[in-house]
């Protein structure tokens, strides 16, 4: 028996390779920028104190700070979980990163909105994008 590397890539598993590709997006994309918030916390920290300075979010940018590492890293462990568990036939581990990854993406663009930084909010949306069509093609909808 061998591998019919034709009938694999075959158009009848299309989905598949969208919801492995959008999960494997989503997990590195995650993991590396929460990663990057847990091992530079005080640098984040910083920037964020300043970014907020002179809004209603500059005295809870800690708490937020947390809530956000949180749900990103944790959509980063999802997805790339969600990655090997799509290959067991389930989805429900990708589709659990991506919901919480559309969530840190709009929690992130509610924030760049706040202080007025609509360049950056506006960077957010191809993410933004990306999590919603994750979400979906992982729903079975």
């Amino acid at each position: 028996m061998y591998l019919d590397i034709f009938s694999f890539f075959a158009q009848a598993n299309a989905l598949f390779f969208l919801q492995v590709f959008c999960s494997l997006f989503l997990a590195i994309l995650f993991l590396q920028s929460g990663f990057n918030k847990v091992f530079r916390w005080d640098e984040n920290w910083s920037w964020l104190s300043d970014h907020f300075k002179d809004s209603y979010l500059e005295k809870p940018t800690t708490p937020l700070l947390v809530i956000i590492t949180i749900v990103e890293v944790g959509a980063g462990v999802f997805s790339a979980v969600g990655v090997v568990a799509l290959f067991l036939g389930t989805t429900k581990w990708a589709y659990l990163g991506a919901v919480l990854a559309t969530i840190n993406i709009t929690m992130l663009f509610f924030g760049q909105r706040i202080v007025k930084e609509y360049e950056g909010a506006a960077d957010l949306v191809a993410y933004f994008i990306v999590c919603v069509i994750s979400v979906y093609i992982l729903g079975g909808l």
